[in-house]
């Protein structure tokens, strides 16, 4: 199953929400997230679909293996990318924005590429 940046942008919300509280539903990715409870459970639907999330029988939302895998893939790639954009000298409210939009378009080599060359620079 093809996933869009918006399935990512769901996994990760639910990787970072259940570092801190746990246990996620719906509710909190939703307000996360900043968008309705429905288009949430739509998503959460989708992904159940996908096989990268989870939904028990109290309406807890958990990471399968491979949604993990993903989540921690964008959340990798959005720290990074905002940590540049910090240190580039524009402001943290803009960086969040700008590493959200640039954490999806971005492809497996060329991150890996550009993690590198940073890691050799700070070395």
């Amino acid at each position: 199953m093809q996933i869009y940046s918006s399935g990512e942008d769901y996994l990760e919300a639910v990787l970072i929400l259940q570092k801190k509280m746990g246990e996620v539903r719906s509710v909190d990715v939703a307000r996360y997230v900043g968008v309705s409870k429905p288009s949430v459970c739509h998503a959460v639907n989708v992904l159940c679909d996908g096989g990268f999330l989870t939904k028990d029988d109290k309406h807890f939302i958990s990471l399968t293996e491979e949604g993990r895998k993903v989540a921690e893939k964008i959340y990798e790639r959005h720290k990074f990318f905002k940590e540049q954009l910090i240190s580039a000298g524009v402001s943290p409210n803009i960086a969040e924005t700008e590493a959200c939009r640039i954490e999806h378009c971005v492809s497996d080599e060329s991150f890996l590429k550009l993690k590198q060359h940073h890691e050799k620079d700070k070395g």
